[in-house]
């Protein structure tokens, strides 16, 4: 199902849990309803007959909850998926219904699930990589959508949570990926190969050639380096897919992570003749964070410091290769629950119909600059894929003609919960330095 439709079929939820709540309301009220208000009543009933119509025919399943989390409504799609029959189903907990599952068949806590989030963030939440089991003990893939039903008071009174059953496509998906990884880690090799060989003959120790035939082989070189890196992110995209991307995240101060970073990279912007700062705060009230007579926040993150280098490694060249002129920032800021970071460059910007599409895979603006500089069409789509890893959010925004700004969000560890996990990841150095051993 296309990812529109399931849009739609979440607002559909949401009129039906209206739909409902005023017929309830209606019920409830003293006397029969007369004039106008029975007209109101036989027109809502005549939309839910309509509603449950769709309902019932089509392939996605539907659940409707209370403010109890209670299940009010259980489609035969949902029957079908979960292996419940709605009327076991209808007036107990989505808890003994939805047993969903992490991708080691592990039960979720309470705390991570989509619909535990979306009463407490009061914001819809759509989820592609849940596992079921369902009640004959089979475990399937499912792809969910929770949307939250707000009163006046924006407090929520209900959600509607919409899901299907992505088994099949999960397969394929697996299988593409294993095409993937297993073609690109085959084709490494010879690339590694001709790469070396095209160095030695570049060598002039090695070898004695005419500057025409340089020329000839430093494009060659030049070219065998883009294919390797173009099998890198092949490999890592797929492994970012079906979850095999290595992770291991420590406590980082993001400041001090930074100023490192940053000094790494400056050569790279100064090759191009561009500036690079490294600034503290939201934009327009900037501090240099170099500025040592500053006290500057401590904004920690659970991460581990290999992806999230690659991360921002992947906006930052980015943002040299597409200016021409001006600076790239890299800003720090965050509030009590979040850490920004963000990429800003001085560089053409990107055109408004390309930035929803621009995390996708393979795609790349299609522009004079994107024709003359190389690229996978992959850094933004791992990008976002590393970041989603740790919970965080990665998006850009951009005008053209003035420069484009990437920004990333992660979730903000305090000083006490960051000390808690560096305390318990230290204790627990000795017994994998023991099970190590015995290997």
């Amino acid at each position: 199902m296309a990812p529109y439709l399931v849009i739609a079929l979440s607002g559909l939820a949401v009129i039906l849990v209206i739909i409902g709540l005023l017929l309830h309301f209606q019920k409830s009220a003293r006397g029969a309803p007369t004039g106008k208000a029975s007209v109101l009543a036989s027109s809502l009933r005549d939309e839910k007959l309509k509603s449950e119509i769709i309902l019932n025919a089509i392939d996605d399943g539907v659940i409707l909850l209370d403010s109890e989390q209670n299940i009010q409504l259980f489609n035969p799609a949902a029957g079908r998926i979960t292996g419940w029959e709605p009327k076991d189903a209808v007036g107990i907990s989505y808890k003994g219904v939805l047993l969903l599952q992490n991708d080691k068949a592990e039960p979720y806590q309470e705390t991570e699930t989509t619909i535990f989030r979306t009463f407490n963030e009061k914001v819809a939440i759509h989820y592609r990589q849940a596992n079921l089991m369902t009640k004959t003990k089979s475990l399937i893939s499912l792809d969910i959508s929770v949307t939250p039903l707000l009163d006046a008071e924006q407090e929520v009174i209900g959600a509607a949570v919409i899901f299907r059953d992505v088994s099949e496509q999960r397969k394929e998906e697996a299988q593409r990926a294993d095409f993937i990884s297993t073609a690109s880690h085959e084709m490494r090799t010879p690339v590694a190969a001709i790469e070396g060989y095209l160095a030695l003959a570049l060598n002039d120790k090695v070898s004695k050639i005419d500057d025409k035939a340089r020329g000839f082989l430093d494009k060659a070189h030049d070219s065998t380096k883009h294919l390797g890196k173009l099998f890198q992110d092949l490999l890592t995209s797929a492994k970012a897919e079906d979850g095999r991307l290595t992770s291991h995240p420590v406590v980082i101060e993001m400041g001090q992570f930074l100023t490192n970073l940053t000094d790494a990279l400056k050569f790279t912007a100064q090759s191009k003749g561009l500036g690079l700062e490294f600034v503290l705060g939201a934009q327009g009230s900037v501090i240099d964070a170099s500025d040592t007579s500053t006290i500057k926040p401590l904004y920690y993150v659970h991460a581990d410091p290999d992806r999230l280098r690659e991360v921002i490694t992947n906006l930052f060249d980015n943002a040299v290769k597409y200016t021409e002129s001006g600076k790239v920032s890299i800003g720090l800021t965050g509030d009590e629950s979040v850490v920004q970071v963000r990429v800003q460059d001085t560089g053409p910007g990107i055109p408004a119909n390309d930035i929803p599409h621009l995390f996708q895979k393979f795609y790349r603006v299609d522009n004079s600059a994107t024709r003359t500089i190389g690229g996978t069409g992959l850094g933004l789509f791992i990008t976002r894929k590393i970041v989603e890893l740790y919970h965080g959010r990665v998006w850009v925004e951009s005008e053209l003609g003035r420069g484009s700004t990437f920004y990333i969000n992660l979730p903000r560890l305090s000083g006490t919960q960051a000390s808690e996990i560096q305390k318990k990841e230290a204790s627990q150095l000795p017994q994998l330095s023991a099970s190590d051993s015995k290997l």
